[in-house]
């Protein structure tokens, strides 16, 4: 957090229900560190899990889930409310509903939240930064 030029308090708590850890943290800064649709915060955990991955031996591995606030549930939210609109659109209008500039793990909630909708299909489409999801009718 220092080096992004921010403060604040970490806690961590075990998640057994997942076999991780829970990295929140609390911050004025949480802009700064949760960055534009959430880069910051995702690079931050990628750094935090790389390094304990090379450092502890396998057995001792858990991942580290890093939120601030409550911005992951925020953002699920948001997500959630997404799918079900694309996922209406795609229904009332016949025709493949696409979403772009999608993290592959905010993709994979909408494609495990759509599981349960009977009348969608949804498909991941492109490769590299142009992957995109893309709601269908069936």
């Amino acid at each position: 957090m220092e080096l992004l030029g921010a403060t604040g308090e970490v806690t961590v708590s075990e998640n057994s229900e997942e076999e991780s850890y829970d990295a929140n943290i609390k911050t004025e800064d949480a802009g700064i560190l949760i960055g534009h649709h959430g880069e910051t915060i995702d690079a931050i955990q990628l750094i935090v899990n790389q390094t304990l991955f090379s450092k502890l031996p396998e057995e001792e591995r858990k991942r580290v889930m890093v939120n601030i606030g409550d911005w992951r549930e925020r953002r699920k939210d948001t997500l959630l409310h997404l799918a079900d609109s694309l996922a209406a659109r795609a229904l009332e209008t016949g025709e493949a509903q696409p979403i772009y500039d999608l993290t592959p793990s905010e993709r994979r909630i909408l494609h495990v939240y759509l599981e349960e909708n009977k009348e969608v299909v949804t498909e991941s489409e492109g490769e590299g930064r142009d992957r995109h999801l893309v709601v269908k009718p069936r």
